[in-house]
């Protein structure tokens, strides 16, 4: 069975959330949002122990890329990962590394 080229459009989409995962702040951050859980800016921060500015940079190019989903709720945004299989490309990368 031949295998058909990936779609243009989709290839550059996979490829802008892939530049936006590399960094070693956001892998942080996708790797800590691998859980599944929602979280604040206020708790990434704290948790990689950034500044919250830096935080929220990182967070926005995320959420730019289609990586992160957010929702305010009240005076907090609470981010998640927009796609759960993310957290796998973060895995089998690291067990590349080993």
């Amino acid at each position: 069975m031949e295998q058909r080229s990936p779609d243009p459009e989709i290839l550059e989409k996979v490829a802008g959330m892939l530049r936006a995962m590399a960094h070693p702040i956001r892998i942080a951050i996708v790797n800590y949002l691998g859980d599944g859980k929602r979280r604040t800016v206020t708790e990434i921060h704290k948790k990689l122990g950034i500044e919250q500015s830096a935080a929220s940079h990182h967070l926005v190019i995320l959420r730019d890329r289609g990586v992160l989903s957010c929702r305010r709720e009240g005076k907090n945004i609470f981010y998640s990962l927009k796609h759960d299989k993310l957290k796998n490309i973060l895995e089998s990368a690291g067990e590349c590394c080993v």
